[in-house]
Order: structure tokens, then sequence, then C-alpha cells
């Protein structure tokens, strides 16, 4: 147990955890703080826990945690706001959002905006998907409306560019869809749950989508399936859809939770019931897919360090940036640092290990 919350630093911390470039953790609590509206917090590896933000009544209250952009400041919402904070505490309110009400976590797209999502406001009030400059120009990118309404939309940026996501209600068959968005908001529904086509088929996702190592995408719906209890899906991003694994209670429930795929190729996730105690699993879903290597960050200049992830980094004897040679340091079996090197361009990251050529499972974008 690393910190036990108090009124005083927040309360009902449930926005998950962002890991800084420092070491450190960053998030939010939803209550707590001097006035009662919550705190954005960090938090070091032995507990120790610094509040760098309480939240006033101007500012409103927030569900989601703040996400570290290439300038190394964090970006959130609250409210019906944006903010920028720094790892000092320094706090900037940037722009009102079109819709109060849920605004998503950001995230920052490779042409360095910060995008995300409202379950209200836009043209007919359903929500929005919105980009946002750095220094705070907000512009509506597409507005959802009743068939697709934005209650409770997710979106990530896939490796070609566009951003893709769920709604966990609407579309055709009112039970939520997928849908891929252009960076200038052409949108595409790309599956409606509750497909006839599709016997026992999945309804009301509410976890993020997640694209793996072979470039398809992978997510789980809360309902639906053979059992009731939820299902894992898959989908192309030209809209090939398939139902892998239907939840059995057993093996949980409710899976709401975002996957994500561990570096030895395995898909990890939360169910929120089930298992033997009815209280919730863990689960891991093998799909055959390679071991690949993750990059932190995903973005820097020639010069910087970036850490990499992965399996058996002993013995490594390469390591290239879309084929530029870089000087590297191998820490331990699945981590090792690499230096960005003088003329790399964007692309994948290659580590040449004992037992094979790894990837990384995103591209590096060189800054300037």
């Amino acid at each position: 147990m690393l910190h036990n919350f108090v009124r005083t630093d927040g309360q009902r911390p449930y926005s998950g955890l962002t890991l800084g470039t420092d070491g450190d953790f960053y998030g939010t609590t939803y209550l707590g703080g001097t006035e009662n509206l919550g705190t954005v917090f960090k938090i070091a590896a032995n507990g120790s826990l610094t509040t760098l933000r309480n939240f006033t009544r101007t500012d409103g209250r927030t569900e989601a945690p703040p996400i570290q952009a290439a300038d190394g400041d964090f970006y959130g919402t609250v409210g019906g706001t944006a903010y920028k904070i720094a790892q000092s505490g320094a706090f900037t309110s940037l722009a009102s959002l079109p819709g109060a009400s849920q605004p998503s976590p950001l995230l920052q797209a490779t042409d360095g905006n910060l995008y995300g999502t409202t379950a209200n406001g836009g043209k007919s009030d359903h929500g929005t998907v919105f980009k946002m400059t750095p220094d705070g120009t907000v512009t509506v990118i597409f507005n959802f409306d009743a068939r697709v309404p934005g209650d409770l939309a997710t979106l990530m940026q896939g490796s070609d560019g566009n951003f893709y996501g769920t709604t966990y209600g609407g579309g055709d068959n009112k039970f939520g869809t997928v849908f891929k968005s252009t960076p200038t908001g052409a949108v595409t529904v790309l599956h409606n749950f509750s497909d006839p086509n599709y016997p026992n088929d999945g309804a009301y996702p509410v976890a993020e989508l997640l694209q793996a190592s072979d470039g398809n995408f992978y997510g789980a719906t809360a309902e639906g399936g053979s059992k009731g209890y939820g299902i894992i899906f898959e989908i192309t991003s030209f809209g090939g859809y398939s139902i892998l694994y239907n939840f059995d209670l057993p093996t949980g429930s409710q899976p709401s939770a975002t996957p994500m795929q561990h570096t030895n190729g395995k898909i990890y996730g939360l169910a929120y019931g089930g298992g033997t105690k009815s209280l919730g699993v863990a689960y891991s879903f093998d799909l055959g897919l390679p071991p690949f290597a993750r990059l932190l960050p995903v973005i820097g200049k020639a010069g910087e360090t970036v850490e990499i992830l992965g399996q058996g980094f002993t013995g490594t004897t390469a390591v290239s940036f879309n084929g530029a040679a870089a000087t590297f340091n191998v820490v331990s079996d699945t981590y090792l640092t690499a230096t960005v090197p003088s003329g790399a361009t964007s692309g994948v990251v290659s580590v040449t290990t004992p037992g094979g050529v790894l990837n990384s499972n995103q591209a590096f974008q060189v800054k300037p």
C-alpha cells in the first residue's frame, strides 16, 4: 500500500495513472482537496504524494487522467475546460470545450495536436470530436448525432493516422458502434453492435480500442455474447469484424477496461464482474501474435534517450531507428535504452537480439 488518500489530498481516485518522464505517476481525484472538488497529484514509486492542484468551483470535477505531451507538460480536462499543468504544479486553464459533460481523456496525435470527445455539445447536443492545439485553440472536427451519440465515446489514433473509437449507445441497433474518423472529421461507422449478421454479437462497448502489433483493433463489450456477459472482438480498419471470445461468468463478465498488449504478444485486460468470487477478473488472451518492442516515449529529437521494453534483450547486437544505427545500453533482459541517432527519420525502431529482430509496435516520430 503506497498511499491512503484523505480529504486534504483527494478522495475517490478512479482516473488511472500516467507515468511521467521523471519516473513519477500523475493522476486526479474526483473529490477531496481544499474545496472537495478533486485534485491533480503526483506520486513517486515509494509512495510520496504531492498535490499539484486543488480544483476550484471555476474548474469543476474530472474523472480523466492527465496525459504528458511531447513538451513535457501534462494536459487534461476538468468540467467543461481543458487545462495544462507542469511537473512543478504551475496550472493554466487553456480553453472551453464544446461540451461540459464527461469529456474524454485527451490524446496527443502525431501532428502534435490534442484530441478528445465530449458527451454533449455540438450542433445537436449529442457530443463532439474536437482538436486542440497545445496553446488552447479548439476546433470541432465532428458532431455526433442522435444516430451515433458521443456518450462514453472513446478515441485513439491508429498507425494510419486516423482516429478510431467506440460509442456506448447509438448505431443502427442502439447498442453502440465502432467508428473511424479522419483528422479532418470524416467519420465512418465500421460496425453496429448487436448486428443480426453476427449471432450473439456484443453490446455496449465501454473500453477503448487497442491496436495490436498485427495492425488490427481489439476491444470488448460490457454485454451481449452467447452468455450475455460480454465479448472480446477484433475489427480491421476497413470494418472486417470477428467475435473472438464470449465471457461466461467464471472467466469474467462486463469487461469495461481498455485491454493492453504485453511485449510478449499476449493481450491482457480486466472484467468488472465474474470469476470465482463474482468480484471481477484479470485475464490474458493469446492470439499467437509475436513479441515486439515498446517505446517510451514515441516522439523525440536526435540525441535524446528512448526507453525500450521487450523480451530477450540480453546479448542485443544492434538497435536502429528506421534503419539508422543507434548507440544503446542493455539494462536487463526486458529493458534497454537507446539514443536517437543524428540523421534518423521517423519510422519503426528495430532491436536485434539473439532470438531475432524485434520491431516496435509504433513508429517513432523524430522531431526537428
